[in-house]
């Protein structure tokens, strides 16, 4: 009901700056002796031309976010926790069709679903938490769109998994209170283009099925660092997804953008040499060359391109409390996800954090660190994301398809020994009878 007041309270406060600020002109005017009845009479008569195109432009974005706000919290939203089967003897790709199953744009069929009900696509939320040394694995998503397809999807895919329903969030037992808690945040993604693709657990080979004992599980550093987690240290890693798909004004947009398909052909074609308005169907002599590295690079933008996709953020949080910090949890946190980097291709990084090259200079007394923690506690709890790199915004959400999430985030197997990743004592082989059908 907060996030709702909130948006109203920024819906109104643009035109009532407009008021106040007209009002002042015409207080400055009138200490002048300026005349302003003429004035006010051309303003009146051309009211019809410019109060439109003013209202539009103050309000267009406030009344989106007020709609679209309302659609999310009808929706409402729940804490799912995955409890991990005996044995995973499937690959990632289980995941992949599980992140496929519950791809939903929310497209609105028409502008009243698009201006007025505020309809459009719902952020997912995939996360591990380590709390005191026991990793445990989470997804919070829309109760109405999301929640009965992603309950059918973990089990049709992982027989003997577990899903509950948590009554209350596990990120809800940090209350922000500086003198009790320390934290450090980190805003984790792409550092190069959306269409290049990251490693995935096709490259690992684990698409081959090999025996449990040779597969190489790319989660196996994130998550053993995880299992070494202090009692009184807490380390959340949130994957934050949002459907990837067109906007234009009947989507409820001003802006048309399409999705990352002509980016990637245009890509293509300037890898192989190809001339986007006049493409020769054969091979030309005066074509380079590529190396085994660029058609590998070309066959993964292809394969990545035609898979649902995704606009992902990730966030990493290390919490601890107060006069218990320790730097050293930090690097083999952000080093884990250097498993999906291929040099040439993509790879993943820290875009930013919640500190400054220089505090002496730019946070001398700290005020703004505090801040920024205390802002992004709560982002982690509301699962919403924002880019805090105003200038450059090398920290925006990147697209990432199917594959590449279920690469980061899937029900590890059995090679995964860490004495923190727990799994159910006893295997269940079919789904709850009771489980509700999405309709």
């Amino acid at each position: 009901m907060g996030e709702k007041i909130r948006a109203v309270v920024e819906a109104l406060a643009a035109p009532l700056m407009v008021v106040i600020a007209l009002g002042g002109i015409f207080y400055v005017f009138s200490l002048m002796k300026v005349d302003i009845e003429p004035i006010l009479s051309i303003v009146v008569a051309l009211t019809p031309i410019w109060l439109p195109v003013i209202l539009f432009y103050l309000m267009f974005d406030r009344w989106q976010e007020f709609s679209r706000t309302k659609f999310a919290y009808e929706n409402g939203r729940v804490t799912l926790r995955i409890k991990l089967p005996q044995e995973v003897l499937k690959s990632p790709e289980a995941m992949e069709s599980v992140f496929a199953q519950i791809h939903n744009p929310n497209g609105s069929d028409n502008l009243w679903q698009a201006y007025i009900d505020g309809k459009h696509p719902l952020i997912s939320s995939f996360e591990i938490a380590s709390i005191g040394g026991e990793v445990r694995f989470y997804v919070n998503v829309p109760r109405k769109k999301i929640k009965n397809a992603i309950e059918s999807q973990l089990y049709a895919q992982y027989p003997g998994v577990e899903v509950i329903e948590e009554p209350i969030d596990y990120a809800g037992e940090v209350v922000w209170d500086e003198d009790k808690w320390e934290m450090m945040s980190f805003h984790i993604c792409k550092k190069k283009d959306d269409i290049y693709p990251i490693k995935t657990y096709i490259d690992f080979k684990l698409d081959m099925m090999p025996k449990e004992e040779l597969k190489f599980e790319p989660m196996a550093p994130l998550l053993e660092h995880l299992g070494r987690v202090k009692p009184h240290e807490r380390i959340w890693v949130q994957i934050l997804a949002k459907p990837h798909a067109e906007q234009n004004f009947y989507s409820g947009s001003r802006e048309t953008t399409s999705t990352w398909e002509k980016e990637a052909a245009r890509k293509i074609n300037e890898i192989m040499g190809r001339d986007d308005k006049r493409m020769a169907p054969e091979e030309s002599e005066n074509r380079p060359t590529l190396t085994s590295q660029e058609r590998d690079t070309v066959a993964a933008i292809e394969r990545n391109v035609s898979k649902y996709a995704y606009e992902t953020a990730i966030r990493a949080m290390y919490i601890t409390e107060k006069g218990k910090f320790d730097g050293d949890m930090i690097g083999p946190l952000l080093k884990s996800f250097s498993q999906y980097d291929i040099i040439g291709r993509n790879a993943m990084g820290v875009r930013w954090r919640t500190d400054f090259d220089n505090n002496w200079w730019s946070d001398y007394s700290g005020v703004k660190k505090k801040a920024m923690k205390q802002r992004e506690l709560e982002a982690y709890k509301a699962r919403s994301y924002d880019d805090e790199d105003t200038k450059t915004h090398i920290d925006r959400p990147k697209v990432m398809s199917a594959e590449e999430l279920a690469t980061i985030y899937h029900l590890p197997g059995t090679s995964i020994v860490t004495p923190g990743v727990t799994r159910i004592e006893s295997s269940r082989r079919e789904a709850p009878s009771n489980l509700p059908i999405q309709r």
